[in-house]
């Protein structure tokens, strides 16, 4: 597939859903709903994003500041996260282990392994050592922290914490089944489903193991062909799809685009094979208008993207995670470009 030809990343919405506390969630087309908050989730995720930028501005490093340290406050003592914080900066939950957090430690691995400013990069890598001791019994959130961990050894190979958590998360992904038709280590495709292959793609190429590494690419494989109409990205939407279950369209959620050019840039570096950059532009292309209903899934006016793929058109609001999406998506297109 030709490489598609795609805006530069724009952090205008994300800016726009910003303010000194951290990332608020929610928006009302591209207006943001202050009303629900902020999550730990999101705000990870922005940390991933602004990391990612190989020379940001003063505003992207500002917003990876204010990120981590709306992290760093999330965190407990053992490692654990708070998930929602309301605008009335008051916590509703207490410190757990779920998605959010191995999305803070994938949001912290990237900042400590990339961020272009040093002491973002010292802060980042004392919570994500502190977080990277800790396991979780969900395994999405294992992939989240494993990818943190990744990213953490490539740019320190000989980091213990990190290697053992990557390994451990490749494990609780689980081997892929034997049947070609279903060859995944679950029944059941949810969500960020791209990112268990990502992390076992990783573990296998990182800790030098061939058949890890293997199984990791064909579950990749399989994935892509599940979520591809002809040469077009049609991504499993919410409610999933079940072996041997009927296969619903709609609603496709942007972050399901993010996570499955995200795998398959990872498996692009790590077998050197540029056949899997044909994954990001379906992703790319995906958001500017490839897709199931032929409609762009972003608004270049505010640089957001649609919170979702519904039967009727996009969904018009602009949330953080489907702009997050967006630009994480982007970043990919500009480095093929």
């Amino acid at each position: 597939m030709t490489p598609v030809i795609a805006p530069a990343p724009s952090f205008s919405h994300v800016i726009r859903m910003s303010d000194d506390t951290g990332l608020f969630e929610h928006s009302r087309n591209a207006i943001v709903r202050r009303e629900h908050g902020y999550c730990t989730d999101d705000v990870s995720r922005g940390l991933v994003v602004t990391s990612r930028e190989p020379d940001p501005s003063e505003e992207v490093v500002r917003l990876a500041e204010i990120y981590l340290t709306f992290l760093t406050h999330a965190q407990d003592h053992t490692g654990a996260f708070r998930n929602r914080l309301g605008h009335d900066r008051r916590w509703s939950d207490r410190p757990a282990l779920g998605d959010w957090w191995g999305r803070a430690l994938w949001g912290l691995g990237t900042a400590a392994a990339r961020n272009p400013a040093p002491w973002i990069r010292k802060e980042a890598m004392i919570a994500f050592e502190l977080g990277a001791t800790k396991r979780s019994w969900a395994v999405r959130a294992m992939a989240f922290a494993g990818l943190g961990a990744a990213e953490v050894l490539r740019a320190c190979p000989d980091h213990k914490g990190a290697a053992a958590l990557l390994a451990d998360a490749a494990k609780a992904v689980g081997e892929p089944g034997d049947h070609p038709d279903w060859p995944w280590p679950q029944e059941h495709l949810t969500y960020a489903n791209a990112s268990l292959a990502e992390v076992v793609i990783a573990a296998g190429k990182l800790g030098g193991d061939h058949q890890v590494l293997e199984s990791g690419l064909r579950m990749l494989s399989w994935l892509h062909d599940v979520q591809r109409t002809g040469d077009r990205l049609s991504v499993i939407a919410v409610g999933g799809y079940r072996r041997n279950g009927p296969r619903n369209r709609h609603d496709q959620q942007p972050i399901e685009v993010a996570s499955f050019a995200d795998a398959c840039a990872t498996a692009a570096e790590a077998t050197g094979d540029p056949a899997w950059e044909d994954g990001i532009s379906q992703a790319v292309a995906w958001f500017l208008g490839d897709n199931d209903l032929g409609t762009p899934m972003w608004d270049s006016t505010t640089g957001g993207s649609y919170d979702g793929l519904t039967p009727t058109g996009p969904n018009p609001n602009q949330g953080a995670e489907s702009t997050l999406a967006l630009v994480s998506t982007l970043q990919h297109a500009r480095r093929l470009s």
